[in-house]
């Protein structure tokens, strides 16, 4: 292969001949060829900028040791593009930002080719193309524009139309939406749940894909715990949804497999044109295993959204929702601890005040007082025996003070008392009748103080 500089790229070092013929010298001077280094040849060149008057004024002047600074080919560009004249230009919409206001940038694709073309307009056309979508086809008339910061060429236009009711993609697409929505593919009530702690996650992407770093890194800083299956695929192009398809049902068979991801970066329309192929979203709704769609950036959509379990507008989203935050579970766990032990300190707090309450009552500190009552009613009812008692014992000393009184007054002793005595035969019978007693009886008399024996010598009955 032979460089722009004439030279052969391959071992052999450049010879005397072909330097030469590239324009340059094998003289060491200023502003030739220095020695070549690792196989290369250098350049010496000013650090200054040449003034436009030492440049060569046209491009087959130009030389390795008297090139165009890169602002010069660009003004040059510029030049060119500018005597340019407007034209019409029709195709599809596959990307339109219209967010900032007073600025439309539209990337128009060709409607049978794939080829596409940027186009941006302000003011008057920025207001009438924030009113077209993706899909869209359109017809724009423009002037040829090239910005020269970046020397690329865009269509600055100032006219924009519809072209009948849609883009072909885009009423393909709305058409096989509206007939998979009427079998139900879109329902949310099929919609499955996604498991709170994954501990394997399925990932659908492309090789080497941003899409795939973004997703495992923030899983990863999330949640660590979890283990990763990844299926790599073509994420455009026709081998897209064949390949799609076969990743969903082999990580769908796949029992350690949790929730499956399928992740792409920001595209145009086109591009994400496979995920909204028939077979991935059957494949999807057939998929026994929660399914996250993050295709794409905010803006995108395809069918594969509305058929999965759930939507994340990037990949770095589905990260983020598929996981839990460790943190936020520590935080969780924390949180719930500290209330069981406020719990539990309050539930101890609780039963302390109610057996210390059980412990001030006056019946564990004074249990004597429990015998108060029953010892009031005791001593009361002593009392009342006491008064009972002395009152029938005062009743029965006056009864007996009475009968004495009564027996003082009968007996015979009160008798002999006043003068009289009792006059007793010598075998104690009293003797009450004179006959009863004989000349020489022997007599007991009985006196007040004492008695006397005595013998009858006479006897004087009535």
């Amino acid at each position: 292969m032979t460089t722009p500089m004439g030279y052969d790229s391959g071992a052999r070092q450049p010879s005397a001949a072909s330097l030469a013929a590239a324009g340059f010298s094998t003289n060491r001077g200023a502003g030739q060829m220095a020695a070549p280094s690792a196989g290369q040849p250098v350049i010496d060149l000013p650090a200054e900028p040449r003034p436009i008057n030492q440049l060569p004024e046209r491009a087959g002047l130009t030389t390795a040791q008297n090139p165009w600074p890169v602002s010069v080919l660009s003004q040059k560009f510029y030049g060119a593009v500018e005597r340019w004249p407007s034209a019409w230009v029709t195709g599809q919409i596959t990307q339109i930002n219209t967010r900032r206001s007073g600025s439309a940038y539209i990337t128009l694709r060709d409607d049978f080719e794939d080829i596409a073309m940027e186009v941006n307009g302000f003011g008057q056309f920025a207001a009438a193309a924030s009113q077209f979508v993706q899909g869209d086809r359109v017809v724009i008339h423009g002037k040829p524009n090239l910005w020269m910061k970046r020397t690329s060429l865009s269509l600055r236009g100032d006219t924009i139309f519809r072209v009948g009711a849609g883009g072909s993609l885009k009423a393909m697409i709305d058409e096989l939406r509206k007939r998979l929505k009427g079998e139900g593919l879109f329902d949310a009530d099929h919609k499955l749940p996604l498991p709170q702690f994954p501990r394997c996650i399925g990932l659908i992407c492309a090789p080497q894909a941003r899409a795939e770093g973004d997703v495992i890194t923030n899983v990863n800083l999330r949640w660590p715990a979890v283990s990763f299956k990844v299926v790599h695929v073509h994420v455009q192009g026709e081998q897209c949804p064949s390949e799609v398809t076969k990743a969903i049902g082999q990580l769908d068979a796949d029992p350690q497999v949790d929730v499956i991801i399928v992740a792409r970066g920001g595209g145009s329309f086109e591009d994400l044109i496979g995920f909204s192929d028939e077979r991935v979203v059957r494949a999807a709704y057939a998929c026994a295993t929660p399914l996250v769609s993050a295709i794409g950036h905010e803006d995108d959509w395809t069918l594969l959204d509305l058929v999965a379990d759930l939507r994340a507008s990037t990949p770095t989203d589905a990260a983020k929702r598929v996981v839990p935050d460790v943190n936020e579970q520590m935080q969780l766990i924390e949180g719930s601890i500290e209330r069981m032990r406020l719990r539990v300190r309050s539930r101890v707090d609780n039963e302390i005040r109610l057996v210390e309450g059980y412990a001030n009552r006056p019946s564990l500190t004074q249990p004597l007082t429990m015998l108060d009552p029953h010892q009031r009613f005791v001593d009361d009812a002593l009392r009342r025996l006491d008064i009972g008692l002395r009152r029938i014992v005062d009743d029965a000393q006056l009864t007996i003070e009475r009968t004495h009184a009564s027996l003082t007054a009968l007996s015979p002793q009160s008798t002999l008392d006043r003068g009289y005595a009792v006059v007793q035969s010598a075998d104690g019978h009293v003797i009450d009748d004179a006959a009863h007693v004989a000349v020489g009886d022997e007599l007991t008399v009985t006196l007040r103080h004492g008695s006397v024996t005595a013998q009858a010598t006479s006897s004087l009955p009535d």
